[in-house]
C-alpha cells in the first residue's frame, strides 16, 4: 500500500497517487511546512508555545477575545499574549502600555464638541475595553463623573433611544410575566452581588422617561466600580419597562421601550414580586437597589421589602444620607449643635422624606425625643406648606405635618419659620431666588443653603447665585457640580452634594459582611463616616464635602463602618474577618490589565 524509505535526515513515501486525494495532500504538507518554519526558529520556544496553548484550554482567543470586553487589552497585549492568544496580525505590531492608552482616549476625548458626545465616546469606550474605561474614569474622576452620570446622564436619557448603541442589562416588560427567572438567567454572568433597577417613572428631575431610563443603572453601577471598587462582573442594570405616559416618547419611532401607558395595579405589583424573587433564586445574597421609582411606588415598595431582602432607594436612603453628612459639615462651620437646627424642605417627596427621617435619627441620638426632632422639620410641597390643618395629605407627609399657619409661597415659609437651613429637593429650578436667599441670609450669620436637584437645568439656585446673594457667608452645596466662585476677594469651592459618596462605601459594605438587610442606621454611620473625612481645608474654601478625588477612600472608610455595623447587629451572614479593613481593601477592583500568559 505504501512505503518508507529513510535517506540520511530524508523520509521518502511512496504510494499510488490515487490513495490521496488533493485536499489530504494539502493539509498533511501544509503541517511539514508549519513544522519546518518551527524547527528554523527555537525548538524550546515552540514546545513552550505549545505547552501554553494546552493550558490556556478554552481561554478565549483571537477575534472572541479582543471582543470580549471584560477581557480586551487592545494594544496592550504583549507579545507572549498576542503569540499565544492568536492575536498576531489583528492587533497593529506596537505594543502600548495602558498610560499611553489613557493618553490616547483624553487626546480623543477634548476633540468632541459636546459633553453629550463625550458621554458616547465614553460608554462605547466601555463597550470595547472595560479595564480601559475605568482607569481613565478613576484618573480622572473629577472631570469625567458629571460626564458619565449627572449632569450629562439626563441629557443622554433623554435621548437614549436616539443614541442607542450596544444593550445593557436585561431589560424586563409586562409581557415576561411567567417567565422574569428565565429572562434574567439569560445574563451572562452568574455571580451577581448588586442590581440597580429601575421603572423609569422619575428619572431625576427630568419625570417619566420609561426605557429611556436604562442610563441610569448603568451610570450608578459604573460608579459603584470606579468610586467603590465593586468589581463590574458583579453587577446587573435591570429597566423594568411597564410601558410610559410620556406622549413625546410614544410618537418618537426611535424610542426604545414598550409603546403603551404604564401599568398600574396588581399586574404591576406582580411583575414586581416577580422580579424580586427570580432575584433570590438566582443570585442569593445579590443587594436590589431601587432607583428612580416615583414616590407612588418607591415608598411602599421600599416598605413592602425592606424586611424581607437585602435592598434599599438610593432616592430616599442614599440622597438623606449624603444631605445629613453635609449638615454635619456645616455644622463645624457654623459652631452650631444639631439639636437647635430647624430644616426647612422644599420638596415632600423620596429625597426630602428620607432626609427627614434620617435627620430625626440623628437629632434622637443627640438626645431629643422624636417628636421634638420631627418639630425641626418643616416641608413645602407643590400646594404650599405641610400643616396639620390640610386635609389633603397621605402617607409619609402626614408625620411632618405640624401645627402653623398655612402659607403657599415658599418665601413666607422661610420668614415665618426661620429655619437655620433650607433644602431643596423639587426638581424645580430657581425656587430659591434671590428674595429666598436674601431672606436666609438675614436671619442667619451663616445660612445653610442645599441646592440638590437634579440635573443642573434642575437647580434650584446657582453657586454663584447663593454666594453673591449672602455676600459669601452661604454655606452651600448642590447635587450637580458647580465651577468655583470669587466673592470679595475670597475663593469659594463648592461641594456636590452627589449620592455617589455615599451609595458605593455602603455597597461594598454590605457585599463584604453578606449582610441580609440594608439599615437607615447603616445610612446613618455612612453619613457621619462622610462627615468625618472632611478636612479643615475643606471647609475653609465652604466645602463640605471631600474632594472627589479622593472618592476611593471615603468609600472604603464607609464600606468599613457599615460592614463593622453588620457584624455588630448581627446581620452579617459570613464569619467576620479578622482584619476587616485589609478585607475589604482586597475584595476593591483596580482597573489594570492581568497577565494572561
Amino acid at each position: 500500500m505504501y512505503k518508507i524509505i529513510y535517506e540520511d535526515n530524508d523520509v521518502v513515501l511512496r504510494f499510488e497517487k490515487d490513495l490521496i486525494d488533493q485536499e489530504t495532500m494539502s493539509r498533511f504538507l501544509g503541517r511539514i511546512s508549519l513544522q519546518s518554519m518551527l524547527k528554523k526558529g527555537s525548538a524550546s520556544g515552540a514546545a513552550a508555545r505549545m505547552r501554553m496553548k494546552n493550558r490556556l484550554g478554552n481561554f478565549p482567543t483571537g477575534f472572541d477575545l479582543i471582543r470580549d470586553p471584560a477581557m480586551n487589552k487592545g494594544t496592550a497585549f504583549t507579545i507572549e499574549e498576542r503569540e499565544a492568544l492568536g492575536l498576531r496580525g489583528l492587533l497593529p505590531p506596537r505594543v502600548h502600555t495602558i498610560d499611553e492608552q489613557v493618553e490616547r482616549v483624553l487626546w480623543n476625548l477634548r476633540k468632541k464638541p459636546t459633553d453629550l458626545e463625550r458621554y458616547i465616546f465614553l460608554t462605547s469606550l466601555q463597550d470595547r475595553n472595560k479595564t480601559l474605561f475605568y482607569r481613565v474614569l478613576l484618573d480622572n474622576i473629577e472631570d469625567l463623573m458629571p460626564i458619565v452620570y449627572t449632569p450629562t446622564v439626563g441629557l443622554a436619557c433623554l435621548q437614549y433611544g436616539h443614541i442607542f448603541r450596544r444593550p445593557r442589562g436585561i431589560y424586563l416588560t409586562i409581557e415576561d410575566k411567567g417567565r422574569v427567572a428565565e429572562i434574567l438567567g439569560n445574563w451572562h454572568r452568574k455571580d451577581i452581588r448588586i442590581i440597580v433597577v429601575t421603572d423609569g417613572e422619575r428619572i431625576l428631575g427630568l419625570g417619566d422617561l420609561g426605557a429611556d431610563g436604562m442610563g441610569i443603572p448603568v451610570g450608578k453601577l459604573a460608579l459603584y466600580t470606579a468610586c467603590g471598587g465593586i468589581q463590574p462582573s458583579l453587577s446587573l442594570p435591570v429597566t423594568i419597562d411597564v410601558g410610559t405616559n410620556n406622549e413625546v416618547l410614544l410618537k418618537d419611532p426611535l424610542y426604545i421601550g414598550c409603546r403603551h401607558p404604564r401599568v398600574r395595579g396588581e399586574d404591576y405589583d406582580d411583575l414586581i414580586e416577580e422580579f424580586v424573587l427570580a432575584v433570590q433564586q438566582l443570585y442569593p445574597g445579590a443587594m436590589i437597589q431601587f432607583e428612580d421609582f416615583a414616590n407612588r411606588n418607591a415608598f411602599r415598595l421600599l416598605q413592602k421589602y425592606r424586611d424581607e431582602v437585602c435592598c434599599f432607594n438610593d432616592d430616599i436612603q442614599g440622597t438623606a444620607s449624603v444631605t445629613v453628612a453635609g449638615i454635619f459639615s456645616a455644622l463645624r462651620i457654623t459652631g452650631g449643635n444639631l439639636t437647635d437646627q430647624k430644616l426647612l424642605f422644599l420638596g415632600a417627596g423620596e429625597a426630602g422624606i428620607g432626609t427627614g427621617d434620617l435627620m430625626v435619627s440623628a437629632m434622637v441620638d443627640a438626645g431629643l425625643s422624636l417628636e421634638e426632632a420631627r418639630r425641626r422639620c418643616w416641608f413645602v410641597d407643590s400646594k404650599g406648606l405641610i400643616v396639620r390643618s390640610r386635609a389633603d395629605l397621605i402617607g409619609h407627609k402626614l408625620t411632618y405635618a405640624h401645627d402653623h399657619e398655612f402659607c403657599t409661597d415658599f418665601l413666607a415659609a422661610v420668614e415665618s419659620l426661620r429655619p437655620t437651613a433650607i433644602i431643596g429637593v423639587s426638581g424645580q429650578s430657581k425656587r430659591f431666588n434671590r428674595e429666598v436667599v436674601e431672606a436666609m441670609a438675614r436671619i442667619n450669620e451663616r445660612p445653610i443653603i442645599f441646592s440638590l436637584s437634579n440635573p443642573t437645568s434642575k437647580t434650584e439656585c446657582t453657586a454663584e447665585e447663593a454666594y453673591t446673594w449672602t455676600e459669601g457667608r452661604a454655606i452651600f452645596a448642590s447635587g450637580s457640580p458647580f465651577d468655583d466662585v470669587v466673592v470679595n476677594g475670597k475663593r469659594f469651592r463648592p461641594g456636590q452634594g452627589n449620592n455617589v459618596y455615599i451609595f458605593p462605601g455602603v455597597g461594598m459594605g454590605v457585599m463584604a459582611s453578606w449582610a441580609t438587610s440594608v439599615t437607615d442606621e447603616m445610612f446613618l454611620v455612612a453619613a457621619r463616616t462622610l462627615a468625618a473625612e472632611v478636612s479643615e481645608t475643606d471647609l475653609r474654601v465652604g466645602r463640605v464635602y471631600p474632594p472627589l478625588p479622593r472618592i476611593r477612600e471615603v468609600s472604603q472608610a464607609i464600606a468599613v463602618a457599615v460592614a463593622d455595623l453588620a457584624y455588630t447587629k448581627g446581620l452579617a451572614s459570613r464569619q467576620r474577618p479578622e482584619d476587616l479593613e485589609g478585607y475589604i481593601i482586597s475584595l476593591m477592583y483596580e482597573p489594570e490589565y492581568q497577565p494572561y500568559v
